[in-house]
């Protein structure tokens, strides 16, 4: 079986001006194939944006994701992803059990669980029902104080051990990106990678994509 990686692009961390944002989206999308998108409104110390914010901007750009074809879901909250419309849910460990988000959102949805670096996490997840695992940090990252960092090693080894999706996330760049690809990683979650690359988010999207067809098996 053929295998591309693909984009799993996360919001910035704050979007105090959520029109200008929508644009900064759409541009973004422009630049290429990108899977899905994380709407994730969190401080580096974990402080979520309240509820209206994240509510407002999901009316915003959530249909005009999935009307490209790009599968939207909600960090931490399944209630607001049913609320909005939204392809599904990311869970930390500490957000609540894979059981209870997967009855929230429904067996259509799409439910992945933050691993870290375990290998244990990542099978438990995986017999429970979710749809992808993520694994990281790889990499140092701006966006939040990782709980763990991970080596490429554990992509490898999911690849061989497991058909399920496999995300790597934390820091990961345009330049940093390739040992992650050819370890094995379905898709790279990122975010000030795109929104923070010096030539623009479309442009690294654009420079993501080569590198994935590059690298294609």
């Amino acid at each position: 079986m053929s295998r591309r990686c693909r984009l799993y692009l996360i919001t910035p961390p704050e979007i105090p001006d959520i029109a200008a944002f929508a644009r900064d989206l759409d541009l973004a999308l422009d630049g290429g194939d990108v899977a899905s998108l994380q709407i994730r409104l969190k401080s580096r110390e974990g402080v979520p944006a309240p509820d209206g914010h994240i509510l407002e901007l999901g009316r915003h750009i959530v249909s005009r994701a999935q009307d490209r074809g790009v599968a939207v879901l909600i960090n931490d909250r399944p209630d607001l992803a049913v609320a909005l419309g939204a392809d599904g849910v990311h869970i930390g460990q500490q957000d609540m059990p894979y059981a209870r988000a997967r009855k929230l959102v429904g067996d259509s949805a799409i439910v992945g669980v933050t691993c870290h670096d375990s290998r244990h996490l990542a099978m438990e997840a995986g017999e429970a029902g979710a749809d992808y695992v993520a694994f990281g940090a790889f990499y140092l990252t701006e966006t939040k104080s990782p709980a763990a960092r991970a080596e490429p090693d554990l992509l490898t080894w999911w690849q061989e051990m497991m058909e399920l999706p496999c995300v790597a996330i934390g820091g990961v760049t345009v330049e940093n990106a390739r040992p992650l690809v050819e370890a094995g990683a379905d898709f790279l979650a990122v975010s000030a990678g795109v929104w923070r690359h010096d030539r623009g988010a479309a442009e690294a999207v654009r420079s993501f994509n080569a590198l994935f067809d590059e690298l294609a098996t």
